[in-house]
């Protein structure tokens, strides 16, 4: 089948569901299906993919990292002449909030197809601890939906739940990537039957990573934290944790942020730079490789994360995790994690020394990887693969209908 994939940032920018879009695609084609995806054009240098069908758009930050594209007819004719170009759509799947969301479903109506709605952010969290004014953005985002989808449907009240309804009732099937994710969804009304598949590690690289991944005896223990560096995703009070665990171990930051000079103010400021590494952007097989030689892998935010792909990849690379959010730490199985005593700076200071002290004296044991293997993408694609075929299977064919 062929499945067009529409989502808010282009694939290859930063962040985790762009990661788990383009395991997605590699694991559908495995599979011997089409994949294309939708998005907005990226305006600095990137991989390019045949698969990737790039919108007219704008940059939205300072690097060009992110950009837009705006929903309305000019994006539908593009969108159309680029499909035309891949042949029938079988499946959109919308794995986006914002124009993504809009432009992927519009181009389902248009056409008669059958959509599958991913929710991968915890959009009500995201704004208040984004934007200025979160109730006046939340207002010009579902004026612009309504407008963009041909009016309001949702009986919710006018805030992000609503916003996020509105999307989940023009499909078919929504999916959400953690069983914590989806019970929030199902409480605030957005909506019920939701299927659980979760982003999972790509199995050709983990195999990889395991059989080449070197593990010094007696080593100075490496602590590994990688993400976007900002407020929700709590990097600065990590660095504080750092400072008051006062631990002889290597930790090494992977990621990019607006909150990237700050952290490297404090670690100068507060002498961290013997135990700090700000290892940046690298490479998929590079983050995994760095995460199956480390001692552990530090997840600091909490009440954000709508799943946790770094410590379900540390999972199944055999390495443990420290998790802060109690909700992510549910999704794991016993005995690949650990968790500090509550949200405190100090309780995660405290665990990071212990799990530090266990390291120095070869005293933890590392989980096996063969207890995980359910966070590999074949598993979750395979999962994914019934939904489209159900969806195929409930919707009748129809004409296509104009916007």
């Amino acid at each position: 089948m062929h499945i067009l994939i529409a989502t808010d940032q282009h694939p290859e920018s930063l962040g985790g569901a762009q990661v788990s879009i383009r395991l997605q695609k590699k694991y559908l084609e495995k599979a011997g299906h089409l994949v294309s995806i939708a998005a907005p054009g990226m305006h600095r240098e990137h991989v390019q993919d045949d698969g990737y069908l790039e919108l007219p758009s704008f940059p939205i930050t300072f690097d060009r990292e992110y950009a837009l594209t705006r929903p309305g007819r000019r994006s539908d004719r593009a969108l159309d002449d680029l499909v035309a170009q891949r042949g029938r759509v079988d499946v959109v799947h919308i794995q986006g909030d914002f124009w993504g969301a809009i432009i992927g479903l519009r181009y389902a109506r248009r056409h008669g197809i059958p959509v599958v709605l991913t929710f991968h952010n915890n959009m009500e969290f995201g704004l208040r601890k984004t934007v200025p004014f979160p109730r006046l953005v939340t207002k010009l985002l579902l004026a612009i939906e309504g407008r963009s989808l041909g009016g309001q449907q949702s009986l919710l009240r006018p805030d992000a739940w609503r916003y996020l309804n509105e999307l989940a009732l023009r499909a078919d099937a929504v999916t959400a990537p953690s069983r914590h994710f989806a019970a929030l969804l199902r409480q605030k009304g957005v909506a019920q039957e939701i299927d659980v598949v979760r982003t999972g590690a790509d199995d050709d690289v983990i195999d990889d990573v395991l059989a080449n991944v070197e593990r010094e005896k007696g080593a100075r223990p490496t602590l590994v934290w990688m993400g976007r560096m900002s407020h929700e995703k709590r990097i600065l009070e990590f660095l504080q944790a750092i400072e008051r665990a006062d631990v002889d171990a290597e930790v090494r930051l992977y990621g990019q942020g607006l909150l990237l000079s700050k952290a490297r103010e404090f670690v100068a400021k507060h002498r961290l730079r013997d135990r700090v590494v700000f290892a940046g952007k690298v490479p998929y097989r590079d983050s995994l490789a760095s995460i199956a030689a480390a001692d552990a892998l530090v997840q600091t935010s909490i009440g954000f994360e709508t799943q946790g792909m770094t410590v379900f990849e540390a999972a199944a690379l055999g390495t443990t995790s420290i998790v802060c959010d109690p909700e992510i730490a549910a999704e794991l199985p016993e005995g690949v994690y650990v968790e500090p005593a509550d949200e405190s700076i100090d309780a995660l200071a405290d665990t990071l020394r212990h799990v530090v002290e266990d390291a120095t004296s070869d005293g933890a044991a590392r989980p096996s990887p063969h207890a995980s293997e359910s966070f590999r993408q074949s598993a979750q694609t395979a999962r994914m693969l019934e939904i489209y075929e159900r969806v195929l299977e409930q919707t009748p064919p129809t004409a296509a209908s104009t916007v």
